[in-house]
């Protein structure tokens, strides 16, 4: 429908600009029996950004081009058919190469285009010129769309308006707003890309930490005389860069020049009423076919079905290459081919994967995001059979993970929602139905009827049931779908009775913008904290301070908390004072009040200062670039007996302001003094034995994994526990997802996509050694990552292009160790990076369908040095004093 519009609205000529009538000429006027002789050339260059012309590939299309009048109104000059016809025309490099490399040398344009092609572009075609403005175009109907577009190009070169001013145009790059500035025979014109309107979108991901930016400019610059064109130079650029590494990006340039030659005696003008009935008898097969740029459809010749694709790729796709950038390099040529296969195809490749194969499969298939994947997956998947967990929580996670969901994967998680038999795999759907929440709400689409439908089911979910476990899992979808309606209920579910509902409905809270915590909220919060109604236990006080103090807290709020400290808990005590030096030294937006409370001597008193204790709060740098920085933060909170309460690790990227919490694991432990003959602390008395872990991954809550529950689960646990991790997350995300048309002003077209993969094996564990009195908690990350990005300008008779990647590997392990065999215990933390390969890569390529080709690669890889992050000085004491005593 749309398409239709721009069609009908490029007709309507009172539509066009606000032009003033009045005296002198809208636009530029051609003399009766003149033949107006112009040469043309167009180029077209890819390069990386900052790339010079003779580095670049591409082409240039070289041709004359004669212009003469068919028919004006007789009573208004402004309004005139003109005829244009191309001729000579050549196609060479741009760039300066020697024969060898020149894949243009001894080719005639003939050739390279074909006898039909040929013809056809120069073949006559007529453009109707309305006060300036290109109101109709003619050509014949079944001329290949590329041929079209290039004439449209040249057209886009007769309209011009000779008084300065903004308007909204229409001409071969779709309907845009323009704006003209008219100096003494000179007139420039800027087009706001930004602002065109076209037949075909792209997409991009939702995380813009993740994604790609661009800039765009066309200019071109008109010189008049005697009313009518002597000269159009036009150049448009556009540069596409990945925001966390900016210079992994390409930039497209195009050029487009029209100069008057010379002036000849030209043909008579034609006879007739209007404009329709001249070009009806001039030639009856020429047809007005609008005047913006027709889509083109790529040919493939030669090119290999999904399924030989897949057969070359699927070794990649087992588990053991998980950790290397082979894989997530395979997964993204892979979603490629999907998107543009059948569901029947796609069928076919789950079908014929191996078993340790497929998971990774059912990722690639799902985050590709198109009709057919989604229909694939739905046919292939049977959420009534048990055994097939493993592959039905796969695809709930890439759902989860998807880069531009649309509302019908979430009417397909509704719906499939009453066939699952397994209860994990129930909660997983509700979870990850609050992640689509979100994401389709950011686009707008927070009022399409299945988002509505879904937001009342998660919004009414926790006071439905009185199961606790189903309570929970409604509580994490709408901690996902971060909905502002869903704050009131997670301010009343923090004054709840049951522990994992407050931690739950608190770290939720601490998702939220700022702005949208009350003062009501911040009053709820400060209670759990303080205790003012009911005692709590030690990890939900924990998660309140947390939320006070990231939530732009103020003077009193502060200074409540520092007097707190000396009559908590004594492990709670050491926590809070962690915390407060953590938020000073890594200067967090609460440093500042936190300082001015601080020279309150009260408060701030040698005592209450000098706790002993185990637990801790720590922030500090992953690493950082002109582009990008991550943040790494552990917390790690011990009951008063020494055993773990809760770990929490998380990972923060930033880029460009925008920020996004790329992991969390958390491991939570409760309920394990009875192990060691130990008194619990005060309000856990009766906790049942619990410990498990729940992760977070690109801003993405995963359904929570248990280690065990109860006592008797703990006892057959204990004691066959072999230490072996417990996996939470694996698998391969589709993070970057980029593809845009960029249609040139030229007629030619570009496309861009880049996309970036990860492949991530995640596993924590936790040991607990009676004998030594000694507990371990580890949590590995191991991952392996690849950014591409790809531009192609693709015309039928040649493909110019480029692609930018960078790829590493890296593997991450945080291992906590205590020894509980006296008091204060002994805790020594550890996160160590490993030594991780990167590198970066460029090619540039021009093609010819002959299979001539011409190729230039640059890379460089390096190793960058593994390291064990400095926790603090504390710790490294700690760590000492462990190591000592193991030995």
């Amino acid at each position: 429908g749309i398409y239709q519009l721009f069609l009908l609205i490029s007709h309507c000529d009172s539509c066009m600009a606000p032009l003033v009538s009045g005296a002198g000429a809208a636009g530029p006027r051609l003399n009766n029996d003149q033949l107006y002789k112009f040469s043309y050339t167009t180029e077209v260059l890819v390069d990386r950004a900052k790339g010079s012309k003779d580095g670049s590939v591409g082409y240039r299309i070289s041709s004359d081009v004669d212009v003469n009048l068919v028919w004006r109104d007789p009573s208004s000059k402004d309004d005139q058919l003109i005829q244009l016809v191309i001729s000579n025309v050549k196609i060479e490099n741009v760039a300066q190469r020697s024969a060898k490399k020149n894949i243009f040398q001894g080719a005639t344009t003939q050739s390279l285009l074909g006898e039909n092609k040929l013809a056809a572009l120069e073949r006559p075609f007529m453009v109707h010129l309305k006060n300036g403005k290109v109101s109709s175009f003619y050509c014949y109907k079944a001329e290949p769309a590329s041929i079209k577009n290039l004439k449209r190009g040249v057209a886009s070169l007769l309209q011009v308006q000779s008084r300065s001013g903004k308007v909204i145009e229409n001409d071969v790059s779709g309907r845009c707003t323009v704006e003209y500035k008219a100096a003494q025979g000179q007139v420039t014109r800027t087009k706001a890309l930004e602002t065109c309107k076209t037949a075909e979108t792209g997409f991009t991901t939702y995380i813009q930490v993740l994604g790609v930016s661009g800039e765009s400019s066309s200019v071109t610059v008109f010189t008049l005389e005697d009313g009518f064109i002597k000269s159009a130079t036009a150049k448009e650029t556009h540069i596409l860069a990945v925001n966390a590494r900016r210079t992994t990006a390409a930039k497209i340039v195009s050029r487009q020049n029209l100069t008057l030659v010379t002036i000849e005696t030209g043909p008579f003008e034609a006879a007739g009423k209007n404009v329709a009935s001249v070009v009806k008898s001039l030639d009856e097969k020429l047809y007005a076919v609008g005047v913006t740029a027709e889509k083109v459809k790529s040919q493939c010749k030669g090119c290999r079905s999904l399924f030989e694709h897949w057969q070359e790729v699927q070794k990649q796709f087992e588990p053991d290459s998980l950790s290397k950038a082979i894989a997530p390099r395979s997964f993204l040529a892979l979603i490629q081919s999907m998107r543009k296969a059948s569901k029947d195809e796609i069928l076919q490749v789950l079908k014929s994967s191996t078993k340790t194969a497929l998971p990774q499969v059912v990722d690639a298939v799902t985050s590709s995001q198109t009709p057919a994947s989604l229909d694939a997956m739905l046919q292939f998947l049977n959420f009534a059979d048990p055994k097939g967990l493993v592959l039905q929580e796969r695809f709930l996670y890439a759902c989860g993970f998807a880069s531009h969901p649309n509302e019908r994967m979430l009417q397909a998680l509704d719906i499939s929602k009453g066939k699952i038999v397994s209860n994990d795999i129930k909660e997983s759907v509700v979870i990850i139905m609050g992640a689509l929440v979100h994401k389709l709400c950011q686009k707008g689409g927070c009022e399409l009827p299945t988002v509505v439908e879904v937001k009342k089911m998660i919004l009414e979910g926790p006071d439905s049931t009185q199961v606790e476990s189903d309570v929970q899992m409604y509580l994490l979808a709408l901690k996902n779908s971060l909905l502002p309606e869903a704050i009131p209920l997670f301010s009343k579910y923090a004054e709840s009775e049951v522990g994992a509902y407050c931690t739950i409905s608190l770290t939720a809270l601490q998702r939220y913008d700022v702005a949208l915590i009350t003062d009501e909220v911040k009053q709820t919060v400060n209670r759990v904290y303080h205790q003012n109604r009911r005692v709590y236990e030690k990890n939900v006080r924990a998660a309140a301070a947390d939320v006070v103090f990231s939530s732009n807290p103020s003077y009193m709020e502060v200074k409540n908390m520092l007097l707190s400290i000396g009559n908590l808990p004594r492990e709670l005590n050491k926590y809070m004072l962690s915390k407060v030096n953590d938020i000073l030294h890594f200067e967090m937006p609460a440093s500042k009040i936190l300082r001015q409370a601080m020279k309150d001597m009260i408060s701030h008193n040698y005592d209450r200062f000098s706790k002993v204790g185990s637990s801790s709060a720590f922030s500090g740098f992953m690493a950082r670039t002109a582009d990008a920085t991550t943040t790494y933060s552990l917390d790690i909170l011990y009951s008063g007996s020494g055993v773990l309460r809760r770990s929490n690790m998380n990972i923060y990227g930033a880029s460009n302001g925008a920020t996004l919490h790329g992991l969390q694991v958390a491991i939570e432990a409760q309920g394990m003094e009875s192990l060691i003959a130990a008194k619990p602390d005060e309000g856990e008395e009766d906790l049942e034995s619990f410990a498990g872990m729940s992760a977070l991954l690109f801003d993405v809550q995963l359904r929570p994994v248990t280690f065990f529950k109860g006592y008797s689960d703990l006892m057959s646990k204990m004691f066959s526990m072999s230490g072996e991790p417990m996996n939470v997350v694996k698998g391969l995300i589709l993070l970057t997802d980029h593809s845009q048309v960029i249609q040139l002003q030229s007629g030619l077209k570009a496309n861009a996509e880049f996309q970036g993969g990860l492949a991530i094996d995640i596993s924590g564990g936790m040991e607990v050694s009676l004998w030594y009195r000694e507990s371990k908690t580890s949590v590995n990350n191991k991952g392996a990552m690849v950014v591409t990005g790809n531009v192609t300008v693709d015309m039928d008779f040649v493909r110019t292009g480029m692609e930018v990647s960078f790829e590493t590997e890296a593997s991450l392990d945080f291992i906590t160790t205590v020894q509980f065999s006296e008091y204060p215990f002994l805790v020594c933390m550890q996160m160590d990076k490993t030594t991780f390969p990167f590198s970066e890569s460029l090619t540039k390529y021009e093609s010819l369908p002959s299979g001539k080709s011409y190729v230039s690669r640059r890379g460089h890889k390096q190793l960058l040095p593994g390291s064990e992050f400095p926790l603090h000085q504390e710790n490294s004491n700690m760590c000492k004093r462990v190591f000592e005593s193991d030995l």
